[in-house]
């Protein structure tokens, strides 16, 4: 696994083969890992969120999540070899969980969704050691939960929360959640359960799963984009100017 730095952010380069492979194995040597996927609106708001900074930079394995960031790292001239999306990535350690018998819990969503999305797991994963789950709506008693979940002997925590409350609160908590691997998945849960259909996989390959939201939500989603996205156009636009007047050279000074 390769780190990289990308318009002012770290982040790794690999597939997603070698990015399951590093964690069952960490998983396995009981070191702990946190994780966190990274895509443009999380490029973007990284910049103007000092926290939220912290956090991502303090995690041991940083994915590329979207091909936004996939291009854009390649204009820059990275290597970069495809993207590993949460939601699959997700699916991917929950069946490695399950046949290595690391017993898994899953915190956030609705409480519907979250028993929603532990009933699927379990039907796709009969042998999987569920630990226990929590619903994403705890914030006026934070310790009491990560209390359940470090009693629960869980070794992998799945964390689905909008950002940038997940990546802060398992920075904050990481060194009490008692897991060896923990990962931010945001709006997986929703994906899992049912409650919102994922992008069909011609516009996840073209990038256009950011459209695919705005038509599904447009009133929650479509500022949020146009936003994200435009400033993230002008920071590669600007990136790569600096670049030619560097000799070629990404500068990530900010």
């Amino acid at each position: 696994m390769r780190r990289i730095n990308f318009l002012g952010s770290p982040m790794d380069v690999a597939s997603m083969k070698d990015t399951v492979a590093i964690i069952q194995n960490k998983v396995e040597a009981d070191s702990f890992t946190q994780h966190v996927v990274v895509n443009v609106a999380k490029i973007v708001n990284m910049r103007q969120d000092k926290e939220l900074n912290e956090s991502v930079r303090a995690c041991d394995i940083i994915n590329i999540d979207g091909m936004g960031v996939v291009w854009g790292a390649r204009f820059l001239g990275h290597k970069v070899p495809e993207r590993v999306a949460g939601v699959d990535l997700f699916h991917n350690l929950i069946e490695m969980a399950a046949e290595k018998g690391v017993p898994v819990f899953l915190l956030g969503a609705k409480e519907e969704v979250v028993s929603e999305v532990e009933r699927r797991v379990r039907e796709m994963f009969p042998q999987l050691k569920m630990a226990g789950y929590h619903h994403g709506y705890f914030w006026d008693d934070e310790e009491a939960v990560v209390n359940k979940i470090r009693e629960s002997g869980a070794k992998m925590l799945f964390v689905a929360i909008t950002s940038p409350k997940k990546e802060n609160f398992i920075n904050r908590w990481k060194d009490t959640l008692g897991v060896n691997f923990v990962m931010g998945v945001g709006g997986t849960f929703d994906v899992v359960a049912g409650k919102v259909k994922r992008a069909p996989v011609w516009m996840q390959n073209a990038g256009l799963e950011w459209l695919y939201r705005i038509i599904q939500e447009p009133r929650r989603m479509w500022k949020r984009y146009l936003v994200t996205n435009s400033k993230f156009a002008w920071l590669l636009i600007k990136a790569r100017l600096d670049q030619l007047l560097n000799g070629g050279k990404e500068n990530n000074t900010g």
